[in-house]
Formats: C-alpha cells, sequence, structure tokens
C-alpha cells in the first residue's frame, strides 16, 4: 500500500450567506435570552410581593395584639381606679346621707352566741390596745 498524501481541506471562505445565518442564530439566542430574563424578573416581582404581602400581614398582627394587650392593662387600671375612687367616696356620700351606711362584716368569723360571749368574759377585761396608725401609700 502506497502511502497517500493528505490533502488540506480547503478553508471556507465567509459568504453572505454565513454571515445571515450567523445573524439569524444571534437573534434568536437574544430572544429567547430575553424572554428568560423577563420570567426571571416577573417571577421576582411576584416572589417579594407575597412577601410584602407577609410582612404587611405580621405587622398587622403585632400591631393588633400590641392594642389589645394595652386596652387590657388600660380597662383593668380604669376598674382598678373606679374602685378605689368609690370606696374613697363611699364615707362621704354615708355622712352627706346619700348612702346608707354598710354593713360590717365579722371577715369570715362566726357569730358568737350571747350566752357564749357571757361564759367568756369571766376572766377581766383587758385595757384596749392603743390605735396604730396606718400609712396608706398611694398606687
Amino acid at each position: 500500500m502506497a502511502a497517500k498524501k493528505k490533502t488540506k481541506s480547503k478553508v471556507q471562505e465567509t459568504t453572505l450567506r454565513h454571515l445571515w445565518l450567523a445573524g439569524l442564530g444571534v437573534a434568536a439566542v437574544a430572544r429567547r435570552e430575553t424572554v428568560n430574563a423577563a420570567n426571571d424578573a416577573v417571577a421576582k416581582v411576584v416572589s417579594l410581593k407575597k412577601q410584602a404581602g407577609k410582612l404587611a400581614d405580621e405587622a398587622q398582627a403585632n400591631v393588633l395584639g400590641g392594642i389589645a394587650s394595652v386596652r387590657e392593662q388600660g380597662e383593668a387600671k380604669a376598674s382598678q381606679f373606679s374602685a378605689e375612687v368609690e370606696a374613697r367616696l363611699a364615707p362621704v356620700l354615708v355622712k352627706l346621707g346619700l348612702k346608707p351606711a354598710p354593713k360590717k362584716t365579722t371577715r369570715g368569723r362566726k357569730p358568737v352566741k350571747k350566752a357564749a360571749a357571757k361564759r367568756a368574759r369571766a376572766t377581766p377585761a383587758r385595757k384596749p390596745a392603743a390605735k396604730r396608725v396606718v400609712r396608706r401609700t398611694r398606687g
């Protein structure tokens, strides 16, 4: 076998047809990439919109929770203040005759029968203790 000479392949020259096809390919790739970029941008906008909605809902829930907490505290303070005012005004209203005197309670003690009370007095009566001054704190 005889050795064959390899001939160099002809280098193709760039023709107008090659330029047209290359331009058409560039235009197709650019269009495809533009559509993909637009779709990615829309997806990001939708995602950010959802995230902003979630954050707004969380902020609204936090504000409403804070308002409810403040309202509860305000109602508690108002009822406490009202009870304190009524307690302080009760003696004044009794003195003016606008309110009947409250009945005194025995604070959980059972009433002592008269016969038992007389037997208990068999020992000499003690001297009453000096009154202590009780300071009320404002609070």
